[in-house]
């Protein structure tokens, strides 16, 4: 448009038009065919040339139409949600990927969208930043016993539905603070302290995130608890030495508790068992001793029986019987002198044996030897047995009752 100037060119010394001339003339011839009547009147000269002005414009309105429809494409990334408004009113949401819609002003996002309905969010409360940054009339609170307690907790919450999230909330993290504090106070509240503090955390936080839920919903926020942590609960600073006493005190107290009950574990069942073992052995001592008088009494009438057939064979078979009994329990021997034999015999091996076997049975042998039939070997030799007369001197005689004296003299086992 320059070019086509009249004024171009006729005089070199003059340096390029003025743009801002130009395009005023542009405009006013713009007005002035639009309006259908004459042109203003023209100062300094007559106005350039604009061959396809009309051209020109329309392509400058189509690129501004152009540019205008390609602001309406945006980009939802992974884990986020589109919300699209309609002047103002909610339209639709869109999942993640490339989308379209109307530019502005007919169709806007709404503010804070795209939102991430991925992310977990994390509430502070009696805390910020770490744990030694407390926030006293968050974290202190009152138990069931009375007592104060200072605990600090993280809440964790997701976004489940983004509309009443985006529409319902004004800010959602104050929300769920202040949800979060009434909720733990209320719990805390109808527990003890040792509770709180000890065994009953799992279960403290657990009611806490029902309860918390259960607000959260009936104010339809569009907010889900994922987790609810208790980072620290303890007493307040003023009384924790005295805490700590009571603590060493319950400690010892369970120490020594546990101690006892070891003590009377390891003592009962002993008793228990020599007990049982004692009424064991007097069950078979009663069954033993009754046993015994049956037998007896059965062994009674059967000798009665006998005796009143034979009193006199039956008198010195007891007599004999009796004999043998108290003879075969005494080392004793009994040497008969009316033969008038100089030769004894004595079964010195039996009677070792049965010195012997005698200390290893005991009360047993003697409280038993009325019950159990008589030994069949007697441990009463025959009292010098004649022998046929054999010639012998006098001094193989003397020789062998040396041997017999020495033998009698050696000590017995």
């Amino acid at each position: 448009m320059a070019q086509n100037d009249p004024q171009w060119g006729k005089n070199s010394n003059e340096g390029p038009p003025d743009l801002d001339e130009i395009w005023r003339r542009f405009v006013q011839r713009f007005k002035s065919r639009n309006a259908g009547g004459p042109q203003a009147p023209r100062t300094g000269g007559p106005a350039p040339a604009l061959p396809g002005g009309k051209t020109a414009l329309w392509v400058l309105l189509a690129g501004l139409v152009v540019v205008w429809l390609i602001s309406g494409f945006y980009i939802v990334d992974a884990g986020r949600i589109g919300v699209i408004l309609r002047f103002g009113k909610f339209q639709e949401t869109t999942g993640p990927g490339p989308h379209w819609h109307l530019p502005y002003p007919i169709e806007t996002q709404a503010p804070g969208s795209p939102l991430n309905v991925a992310q977990v969010r994390t509430v502070e409360l009696g805390y910020r930043t770490n744990l030694k940054s407390k926030v006293l009339h968050e974290s202190l609170m009152l138990t069931d016993d009375e007592n104060i307690i200072d605990n600090q907790y993280a809440v964790q919450y997701t976004i489940k539905d983004p509309l009443a999230f985006l529409f319902n909330n004004r800010d959602p993290d104050e929300a769920v603070m202040q949800v979060a504090e009434t909720a733990i106070r209320e719990v805390v509240g109808r527990n003890k302290m040792d509770f709180v503090l000890y065994e009953g955390r799992s279960q403290i936080t657990d009611e806490a995130t029902r309860l918390m839920q259960k607000i959260l919903d009936s104010y339809k926020t569009g907010i889900a608890i994922s987790k609810v942590n208790m980072l620290n609960a303890q007493p307040p600073e003023q009384v924790q030495s005295a805490f700590d006493d009571a603590v060493k005190a319950g400690q010892d107290r369970e120490r020594l508790n546990n101690e006892g009950q070891a003590y009377a574990n390891d003592v009962i069942p002993r008793a228990k068992g020599t007990a049982s073992r004692l009424f064991e052995e007097a069950k078979a001592y009663e069954q033993r001793v009754v046993v015994r008088a049956e037998g007896d009494a059965s062994r009674f009438k059967q000798v009665l029986a006998e005796y009143v057939k034979a009193p006199d064979v039956m008198r010195e078979r007891l007599y004999q019987d009796m004999m043998q009994q108290v003879l075969s329990n005494t080392t004793k021997v009994l040497a008969d002198q009316k033969t008038g034999s100089s030769l004894l015999y004595l079964p010195l091996d039996k009677l070792i044996q049965a010195s012997g076997a005698a200390p290893a049975d005991g009360a047993a042998e003697a409280s038993g030897a009325a019950a159990r039939p008589q030994a069949t070997q007697p441990a009463l030799a025959p009292a010098a047995a004649p022998s046929p007369p054999q010639p012998a001197d006098a001094a193989a005689d003397s020789r062998s009752r040396d041997a017999f004296r020495t033998r009698d003299r050696e000590p017995r086992p």
